[in-house]
């Protein structure tokens, strides 16, 4: 399920013996942990009735004897079990035959404790086990699955993937209406991209603001001195400068990034991605920022106003030609970054030179 649904299923009826939290996003998390404590512990006894665990410390069979141990000092419990994934059955390099099977069995005795007791729980009590170490996609894809078929006994599972970039827009327009902080469009763009879409620093961020600027706008100036990581916005600066073949605001970003100590192959990955969406959409005949945005939407690309904006900026600063040279450059300074060189910086101005020729 998802937290919307656990939050609405909480509310209306008591929480379940067993849930089990996966996923990376712990901003949704930290919501329905509260929630589940507000309704888990009523009466407000956390040093009682709150009770930690992390399998990295201990086994889940001591976790499984604690939920069914009673209470002196509290008649609800909610058990909050961190590192759910640690209970997998793992490889045990330089383990013996016999100390693997040994391991074997653990792990099968494990499941099947959990599974007991799922079949009689303890009245009051609410166990959580938390796996926040993996995500839905990619190489952790696998590992993800094998924590839901470990613990596939268990009924109630509810997942927090990490934002997309258009969900954190949402949510970073949704927080600072609620905060009094008056953030335009392209600031929200801004503040969302710094961050890295991360939901928890996006409402961290907009909280500091609230104090900042309480009821009066923020500007993209302010966002870049205030927000942690916001020198990731300069990337973007440089980018629009080569879009205009600006050369001297293009070597002064660049400069700005070398000064704070950005990583200039991220400069480049950005760069490589503006010219391909450019060539692309200059291939399709795409004029405007809403041709480009709806294109690459069907296209299950994300693509956003502002984004759609800038490609659209850089497809009428570039020709077809320059647009296929400038991906050519990008490789050669990728290639250049990766072998002996001087300086990255070195790379980087021959680079912007070539391409505001």
């Amino acid at each position: 399920m998802t937290p919307e649904q656990f939050l609405s299923q909480i509310r209306r009826q008591p929480p379940a013996p067993v849930y089990l939290f996966l996923g990376p996003d712990s901003y949704q998390r930290k919501l329905c942990r509260q929630a589940l404590i507000e309704r888990a512990v009523p009466s407000g006894d956390l040093e009682n009735g709150f009770v930690r665990h992390d399998l990295d410390e201990v086994s889940l069979d001591e976790v499984i004897d604690d939920a069914r141990s009673l209470s002196l000092f509290a008649s609800e419990r909610l058990i909050w079990v961190s590192s759910a994934e640690a209970a997998l059955p793992r490889g045990r390099g330089g383990a013996t035959e016999g100390d693997e099977e040994e391991g074997a069995t653990k792990d099968a005795r494990s499941g099947s404790s959990l599974s007991a007791y799922l079949k009689n729980p303890s009245p009051g009590v609410v166990i959580v086990l938390d796996s926040s170490r993996y995500d839905f996609e990619g190489e952790d894809k696998a590992r993800m699955e094998r924590v839901r078929k470990f613990y596939s006994a268990v009924p109630n599972v509810v997942e927090f993937p990490k934002y997309t970039v258009a969900a954190a827009r949402q949510l970073a327009q949704k927080l600072a209406a609620a905060s009094g902080v008056k953030l335009g469009p392209a600031e929200v763009e801004l503040l969302v991209e710094a961050l890295g879409a991360d939901a928890t620093r996006i409402a961290t961020e907009i909280e500091k603001l609230s104090l900042y600027a309480p009821g009066r706008s923020v500007s993209a100036e302010e966002l870049a001195a205030l927000v942690p990581n916001a020198r990731a916005t300069t990337v973007f600066a440089l980018v629009n400068a080569l879009a205009r073949r600006d050369r001297r605001t293009s070597l002064d970003a660049l400069d700005t990034l070398v000064r704070e100590g950005e990583y200039l192959p991220l400069a480049l990955t950005f760069l490589s991605t503006q010219f391909r969406l450019a060539l692309v959409a200059r291939e399709q005949g795409l004029r405007s920022a809403s041709d480009i945005q709806s294109y690459f939407s069907r296209l299950g690309t994300p693509m956003w106003r502002q984004r759609a904006e800038q490609v659209q900026q850089t497809v009428s600063a570039f020709s077809k030609q320059k647009l296929e040279a400038a991906i050519d450059c990008v490789f050669a300074a990728d290639k250049a970054l990766r072998d002996t060189r001087p300086d990255d910086r070195v790379v980087m101005e021959e680079f912007v030179l070539r391409l505001t020729e």
